[in-house]
């Protein structure tokens, strides 16, 4: 294990995290109104801590293999997470302990949405700019883009790609180098945001808020810069505009970089449908927000007005079960049955190779295929059965390594329920703590309906792992504890 090489890397990677800091320090300056001072001082130690990570090793370059590729993307994101909660630490208002200010910066990171701070609205711009911008670093993932812009890494690019894309299947590559695939991402990713943030505009939202909630609408975050989060504007435009940009990103990058590519050519949208994912994606929501609606309607909500809702139906469903957890109403107070079925739908999230959290749709798709399978074999057990997804039939090994994930999944979720509740934390609550945390999603019901204020400190460290987890989907974090990665 080259372990000069990696830190020669992590400092690379550190100098220009510690980049991102003078944003929000433009905005401190633009607006007036505090901020900046802190920005800038987090700005300095994280330049120096890269500098020297750097310049102790820089004569390091040997070749890496891929296990070291894991082992980086692991670093950097607790080396990231940590530098990213100075701010927090140095801020007078809000006034956080060490515990939340890391929790607050990993929540932003991982795009996990849950929050400290409360009282948002009064916050100055610059601290409300800096939860949204560090969200839109984390969807995509700033491994993708070091990836894309940084060749002088000295290490193989797909084994920082692999360790840091959603999904099963990670060898996919929309370009022959795995730069060109990066920086495709980022193209698209960085075009959805603009997109978003023009439309929020044109819909009546301010400037500032257009670009912020761009930012975590697309990396289907859920920061706000507003306590009431969505339900703050009021406006149906800006609801519709939302389950747009979430139903989008919640869908696998390559399918819409090869709609671009047939831009003028036709069928755009028919590399969509052909894809079985996005069929049991689109089926998947659609179910959810006709059984909301009906319920809400049965249950005589929002005045028996069945246009808003549809529209509310609509907007949780989607925001909840692609883990972006904004909402415009308390949907904790609708009928019992719908908030539970929206959690659990969460264990889903989005598609494969998306900025959604959970388990994903391709998996979910792939055990639900694998029971019809065993079904199947019990009436007839000499049947050859493959699985398909679409014309492609499935490698087993990439079936069990499906059926492992989702083992390791329920494993971490038991293991970080447990160590909740040892907390101090009462079991429902510590139940709906992890699932929001591990799956990425924000809030969830009882005291972290809204925020995680009322969560001891104690318990905000063991959240803030199942936060890592969930976005490094368990694998990448856990190969770490293995005795077959560390020998030679």
């Amino acid at each position: 294990m080259h372990f000069l090489s990696i830190l020669r890397i992590v400092g690379i990677l550190v100098m220009c995290f510690s980049g991102t800091m003078l944003l929000p320090a433009f905005v401190a300056l633009l607006y007036g109104d505090g901020g900046g001072k802190a920005f800038i001082q987090s700005f300095v130690i994280s330049a120096i801590a890269g500098a020297i990570l750097w310049w102790a090793c820089h004569h390091h370059k040997e070749e890496l293999r891929s296990r070291e590729g894991f082992l980086i993307v692991v670093a950097f994101w607790v080396v990231m997470g940590s530098l990213g909660a100075i701010p927090f630490i140095l801020f007078e208002d809000p006034d956080l302990t060490i515990a939340s200010a890391f929790f607050e910066s990993f929540s932003g990171l991982t795009t996990t949405g849950a929050t400290n701070i409360i009282g948002l609205d009064k916050l100055p711009k610059a601290i409300l700019f800096y939860r949204q911008f560090l969200q839109w670093l984390g969807g995509m993932g700033i491994i993708v883009l070091a990836v894309a812009i940084i060749p002088l890494l000295g290490i193989g690019g797909m084994s920082l790609y692999r360790a840091e894309i959603s999904g099963p299947v990670k060898e996919n590559k929309m370009r022959p180098r795995i730069t060109e695939t990066a920086k495709t991402l980022w193209f698209i990713y960085a075009s959805l945001t603009t997109l978003c943030a023009m439309a929020y505009w044109l819909a009546g939202m301010s400037p500032f808020d257009a670009i912020s909630h761009s930012f975590s609408t697309v990396s289907i975050g859920g920061f706000s810069t507003h306590d009431s989060s969505m339900a703050y504007f009021n406006s149906s435009a800006v609801n519709v505009i939302t389950i747009a940009f979430l139903l989008i990103s919640g869908c696998n990058y390559a399918l819409h970089f090869n709609a671009f590519s047939q831009i003028g050519k036709g069928n755009i949208l028919s590399s969509y449908f052909r894809d079985p994912e996005f069929r049991f994606f689109i089926f998947i929501q659609l179910v959810l927000i006709a059984v909301c609606f009906v319920m809400l309607l049965g249950h005589h909500r929002f005045n028996d007005d069945w246009l808003q809702n549809l529209e509310q139906s609509a907007f949780q469903s989607v925001s909840i079960s692609t883990t972006a957890g904004y909402t415009t109403s308390s949907f904790d107070q609708w009928p019992l049955f719908l908030p539970i079925l929206l959690l659990f739908a969460s264990f889903i999230g989005g598609c494969a190779g998306s900025t959604g959290g959970g388990l994903k749709v391709v998996r979910v798709l792939v055990l639900y295929l694998q029971g019809k399978r065993e079904l199947n074999r019990l009436i007839h057990p000499n049947l050859v059965y493959p699985i398909k997804l679409g014309k492609r039939v499935l490698d087993e090994r990439v079936i069990q390594s499906i059926w492992a994930f989702f083992s390791a999944y329920l494993l971490v979720f038991v293991i970080c329920l447990l160590g909740v509740i040892s907390c101090g934390v009462e079991t429902f609550d510590a139940f709906n703590a992890v699932i929001a945390c591990l799956n990425n999603l924000g809030p969830a019901l009882g005291s972290v309906s809204s925020n995680f204020v009322d969560i001891p400190d104690s318990a905000k460290w063991v959240l803030t792992l199942a936060m890592v987890c969930g976005r490094l989907e368990i694998f990448s974090l856990l190969v770490l504890f293995t005795p077959t990665f560390w020998k030679s």
